[in-house]
C-alpha cells in the first residue's frame, strides 16, 4: 500500500489514494500505521476517495481506530495532495466529510500548494447537536464539574464535538490528567474535544487541545474554530484572529455575513513510502 505522510500545522496524518489503493480494515489499519514506535506514526489515518457529490471525499480514522467526522488540518492536506498529484487543476475544490462538503481555496508557489483556506461551515451551537447531556438549550459558560474541579465550559459542534475551557496560562495545564477525564465526561455521550484557550489580545490566541481519539496534537482545525467562535461569544476575541497552536499558527474568521468560519494555514509533504504488511 503507497502512502503519503503530510502535516498541517503539526496535525500529521497518513494519507492513501483510495483511487489506486484499498484498505479492508481501515480502523485495524490506522491503530497499527499510527503507532509512533511499530508503525508509521501519525493522529490518524486519511482517505481519499471518490465521490459523486463533491470532487473528493474524505475519511478519517484516529489513532485509536475510531472515526472522526471532520479535521480542518486534514482537509488543507488532502487539496494539497490531490493538487500536487495532478488529480485536478482546480483553484478551489470540493470536498465530501461526514459532517457534509467543505469547499477549499487553494494557493500555490511555484506550481505547488503551500497553503490553503477551508470553509469550515457555520458552528451548531444547540446541546443536542454537540451532543452535551446538560439541561441548557446551549453551553455558554456554563459550570461543568471535571475531576472534582469545576470549570467554565463553552461547548458546541463543527462536525466534531467541542469543549473550550479559558485560562489565564495553558502552559500549566495538566493536559495528559484533564484532557482524559473531559473526554470521558459522562455529559458527552460521543466523547469530546477539549481546547484549552488563552487570550492574548483581541486578534491573537494561543491554544493546546486534547483530541478524543488521538490524545494531545500539535494542532486541531476544527477545535481552533470551536476556540474563535467561542471567544466571540464569551466577548474575549474579534472575528479575525491569529490562533497559536503547538504546530504553528492558523488565521481563522468568522465572518458576519453567512456565519461561517474560515480557517487557513499551511499543508505539507513530509515524506511517502509502501508499507509492505506485516
Amino acid at each position: 500500500m503507497k502512502f503519503a505522510k503530510m502535516q498541517g500545522t503539526g496535525n500529521d496524518y497518513i494519507y492513501v489514494n483510495c483511487f489506486d489503493e484499498s484498505i479492508d480494515d481501515p480502523p485495524a489499519a490506522a491503530k497499527f500505521l499510527s503507532d509512533r514506535h511499530f508503525g508509521i506514526g501519525s493522529d490518524g489515518l486519511v482517505l481519499i476517495f471518490p465521490s459523486d457529490r463533491a470532487d473528493f471525499r474524505m475519511d478519517i480514522y484516529n489513532s485509536d481506530g475510531s472515526r472522526a467526522k471532520m479535521c480542518g488540518n486534514a482537509a488543507r492536506c488532502v487539496a494539497k495532495y490531490v493538487c500536487d498529484s495532478k488529480m485536478t487543476d482546480k483553484d478551489m475544490i470540493s470536498l465530501e466529510t461526514l459532517s457534509g462538503i467543505k469547499y477549499i481555496s487553494i494557493y500555490k508557489t511555484d506550481g505547488k500548494v503551500t497553503s490553503a483556506q477551508v470553509n469550515m461551515g457555520s458552528p451548531m451551537l444547540k446541546t443536542r447537536d454537540i451532543p452535551a447531556l446538560i439541561e441548557s438549550d446551549t453551553v455558554i459558560s456554563r459550570q461543568l464539574e471535571v475531576g472534582g474541579k469545576i470549570y467554565s465550559v463553552t461547548c458546541l459542534s463543527m462536525g466534531n464535538p467541542h469543549c473550550v475551557v479559558f485560562s489565564e496560562n495553558i502552559d500549566s495545564v495538566n493536559i495528559q490528567k484533564i484532557g482524559v477525564e473531559f473526554e470521558n465526561h459522562p455529559a458527552f455521550p460521543d466523547r469530546i474535544n477539549t481546547e484549552f484557550v488563552q487570550p492574548i489580545s483581541a486578534s491573537r490566541i494561543k491554544m493546546r487541545v486534547w483530541e478524543r481519539g488521538a490524545g494531545e496534537t500539535l494542532a486541531c482545525g476544527t477545535g481552533a474554530c470551536a476556540s474563535i467562535v467561542a471567544a466571540v461569544m464569551t466577548g474575549r476575541a474579534d472575528r479575525h484572529v491569529v490562533m497559536d497552536l503547538l504546530g504553528g499558527s492558523l488565521t481563522l474568521d468568522w465572518s458576519p455575513d453567512d456565519g461561517h468560519v474560515y480557517q487557513e494555514g499551511t499543508a505539507q509533504f513530509v515524506f511517502d513510502g509502501e508499507w509492505l504488511g506485516e
